[in-house]
């Protein structure tokens, strides 16, 4: 790997940096777009979002080989339109100084905080929710009135072709523009002199991106993954906690950031879980053969690192249970599978999962179910399913992720006015409504006095009777 003190060896990619350097010189021109102007901004992306939804749905299912029409809309058409709309009924008050208080002792003075555009944010995309994962961070960076480059995923080109087109319709190319291209021209992305960088992917990918950006101390939020348990408690009826952790797992077939990817579960209850965990499946899917419902693994590369996990897990001694037996499979639809006796020796508990495979951990006490967390990698997101409320309390006191559901799964990544980012190996930064406004805004802090000064009284020289009354109230 290269060292962080010697700078990678830079391909020069004269589109990017013209591009790079239009928006530069926009922003000069415009560093502090006026609310009606960036509320404009955020009603002309969400008009054509709408309009353009059938075109987007196509395009998606084209890149997944088969993508959920349903599932498109629910998990990104919906999130991206709310989070414009709430944007656009809350930037006023997002914009407004934030008074704040002078020290008594710095009197007369007055002290507030200014919000200003950072000037040419950067976002990488990828490829499991094309649309929602570049429309999030773009609400935010243009909420705060910034130029945005988008770099979208290689993976899903039919999705880039569209959503380039749709942008170059909606902004010009010095407010925002989209980069297409493989994984070289992502390289050359992260090295831009950006000021801000916003980078959702795998964990592994994520250090590389940071690196790149600190050769120009470019700041970065990272939005990674891991693997985000579900805690299932001693009393909370097994129905009801496999419904919710059989939706959250096997959206998007389980290509998630946030999908659950392991559940603990009481050890006398291991058994009927498994059952209930079934039985929710196949409710909801009642089939998988030409059923349009459930979604495909993206690419064969993806399929045939899921294929791997089963069977390195198989031969280790896990249990593995396919819940379609009877289904022959079609393309690259992968069935969901649960995985018990599981241990640390298998890649399935070692590596994101990112697919419909479910291992599932058996416990003795809730002491041991979250020691079992904590000596883990630091989650993504942390699922806990039970209704006593001083578990609850324990759970969110006790262990670290970046977001909480209880119970349920995903659904807190959809909420506009909380934030979503990671933790350690899991992310770092946030995003999504205030906190996307404030990432990517640089926050001011403006001391102002007028005419009178106190503050000459404690100027050299030094030792007047009435600097040492200041000392006596104040450094005590």
């Amino acid at each position: 790997m290269t060292s962080i003190t010697t700078p990678p060896p830079v391909t020069s990619d004269l589109a990017l940096e013209t591009m790079f350097a239009a928006q530069r010189q926009a922003f000069a021109g415009n560093s502090m777009p006026p609310a009606a102007q960036r509320r404009q901004w955020l009603k002309s992306l969400r008009e054509a979002l709408v309009k353009e939804q059938d075109a987007l749905v196509a395009a998606i299912d084209s890149d997944f080989s088969g993508r959920s029409r349903d599932e498109t809309l629910i998990a990104e058409l919906l999130p991206s339109v709310q989070g414009l709309r709430h944007a656009e009924r809350h930037l006023q008050r997002w914009m407004r100084p934030s008074r704040r208080r002078a020290g008594l002792a710095f009197q007369p003075a007055s002290a507030k905080v200014l919000y200003q555009p950072l000037g040419v944010v950067g976002v990488i995309v990828p490829w499991n929710y094309p649309l929602f994962l570049a429309i999030g961070p773009l609400t935010g960076a243009l909420a705060a009135g910034n130029r945005v480059m988008l770099k979208l995923s290689e993976a899903t080109p039919a999705t880039g072709l569209l959503l380039k087109d749709l942008l170059e319709r909606v902004f010009p190319a010095d407010l925002v523009s989209v980069v297409l291209g493989e994984v070289e021209v992502g390289q050359a992305f992260s090295r831009l002199p950006f000021d801000h960088l916003l980078f959702t992917g795998a964990t592994g990918v994520g250090r590389h991106v940071m690196q790149a950006a600190a050769h120009n101390l470019t700041p970065v939020t990272l939005e990674l993954g891991g693997k985000s348990p579900a805690i299932v408690s001693a009393d909370v009826p097994l129905d009801t906690a496999a419904e919710r952790i059989a939706f959250g797992k096997n959206l998007n077939a389980g290509q998630t950031c946030v999908a659950p990817d392991y559940v603990l579960v009481p050890r006398n209850r291991l058994g009927a879980f498994a059952d209930a965990y079934q039985r929710a499946v196949r409710r909801q899917f009642p089939r998988l053969t030409d059923n349009p419902d459930y979604t495909a693994i993206i690419n064969p590369r993806q399929l045939q690192r899921l294929e791997h996990l089963l069977s390195d897990a198989r031969e280790r001694g896990a249990q593995v249970l396919d819940l379609y037996p009877e289904e022959q499979r079609q393309g690259r639809c992968l069935p969901p599978h649960l995985l018990l006796g599981v241990d640390d020796t298998m890649q399935v508990m070692h590596e994101e999962i990112f697919g419909p495979l479910l291992p599932l951990v058996p416990y003795d006490s809730l002491d041991d179910a979250l020691a079992y967390i904590n000596q883990r990698p630091r989650p993504l997101a942390l699922y806990y399913f039970g209704y006593d409320r001083g578990e609850q309390a324990r759970v969110l006191r006790d262990t670290h992720s970046g977001g909480v559901c209880l119970n349920d799964t995903l659904l807190h990544v959809a909420q506009d006015d909380l934030p979503f980012g990671g933790i350690g190996p899991s992310g770092m930064g946030h995003y999504h409504g205030h906190e996307g406004f404030l990432t990517f805004s640089k926050a001011k802090a403006v001391l102002a006095k007028q005419r009178i000064n106190a503050a000459r009284l404690i100027y050299p020289p030094y030792g007047k009777a009435l600097q040492r009354l200041v000392y006596k109230l104040f450094i005590r």
